[in-house]
């Protein structure tokens, strides 16, 4: 089968590889789209095991079932999550499934940029969903970027009514003004460098939006009749943005830090102020089951029109263009890899 191994960012081959053998309790998946996220081109955290496929926001087609399968057949549209948490230990019986050692360790074989993909057991047990009929596949490529922005809106304990500041308009800073809209969030300001992904945002419902070139803290008071925001979700890695957020968060407020920085990077926290001012500062990183479950849902209801993001449509070989679309933030916004072209 054909497949999108990744080198680098600049260098993303198509080469051959055997179609991955299944095994009792595992299920073949025909990739039919596969989306590029933020974290497939963070390169510094990719390359290091490179060559490798890439490509983990797929949605295909059940096309071989292994002895012992019985939750599906082939013909089913599903989509697959990558990394599964194991429901039982400690961390996962207190709700923490995201740092649960198994999550961290599962995957599906080889990648989503790939014509097929073999589904560990683990996989179908808990992370393998039907794709509703009202849900198209590549919609199906969003379940995984959206249950990772459902859980950190979730933990940062968004409230209807709140002013939601964005800091990046990338993918995953629109899904999550998409998200707070649909939510009923007060006002959404986003912000970013590109016009293009500004006026994006504007399209998909921010109520303004700031060049983060710009004084970002005085720009919001500006817009928010003189107070901070609520809610600051940071969804780009630059730590400009980072500090931007500290001074852009109200009293009783919460800076949710959705993406990361290259490692070794400190963010220094005014702590007396914060403590004073009962500040919170968290983190989010991935999904649980219960978050994919929502994100099927909220598209089967038509409550996010995530289609309407997807700015390319390519085919497994054009994935290295994906790549440089995605890296330079220009023109692009979401690039689906349709690995059966």
């Amino acid at each position: 089968m054909r497949v999108a191994m990744y080198y680098s960012n600049n260098d993303v081959r198509l080469e051959e590889m055997p179609v991955p053998k299944t095994g009792p309790g595992e299920i073949r998946v025909k990739v039919i789209a596969s989306g590029i996220c933020g974290s497939d081109v963070l390169e510094w955290y990719r390359i290091k095991k490179a060559p490798r496929v890439l490509g983990h926001e797929i949605a295909g087609e059940v096309v071989e079932v292994g002895e012992g399968v019985e939750r599906f057949k082939r013909g089913d549209r599903v989509f697959v999550s990558h990394h599964v948490p194991c429901n039982t230990c400690w961390y996962c019986l207190h709700g923490n499934h995201t740092v649960c050692e198994t999550l961290h360790t599962t995957n599906f074989d080889p990648g989503g940029f790939a014509e097929y993909i073999r589904v560990p057991r683990i996989n179908v047990d808990r992370g393998t969903f039907l794709l509703p009929d009202e849900v198209s596949f590549e919609e199906g490529a969003f379940i995984e970027p959206l249950a990772c922005v459902i859980r950190g809106q979730r933990v940062a304990q968004f409230r209807a009514g709140q002013t939601v500041v964005i800091m990046g308009s990338g993918i995953s800073g629109m899904l999550h003004l998409m998200l707070a809209r649909a939510m009923g969030a007060g006002r959404i300001i986003t912000t970013d460098i590109s016009e293009f992904r500004l006026n994006k945002a504007l399209e998909f419902g921010a109520d303004a939006v700031i060049d983060a070139k710009e004084d970002v803290p005085a720009r919001v008071r500006a817009l928010n009749d003189n107070r901070p925001a609520d809610l600051v979700i940071v969804c780009t890695g630059a730590l400009s943005a980072f500090k931007q957020a500290l001074k852009s968060v109200d009293r009783g407020g919460t800076v949710l830090c959705f993406a990361t920085t290259d490692p070794g990077v400190e963010l220094p926290i005014p702590l007396n102020d914060f403590w004073r001012n009962g500040i919170t500062v968290l983190p989010s990183y991935a999904n649980s089951p219960y978050d994919a479950q929502v994100a099927i849902q909220l598209l089967r209801a038509r409550r996010l029109p995530v289609q309407y993001m997807i700015t390319h449509r390519l085919g497994l070989a054009e994935t290295g263009l994906g790549f440089k679309l995605m890296t330079s933030g220009k023109d692009s916004l979401k690039v689906i890899i349709e690995p059966q072209r």
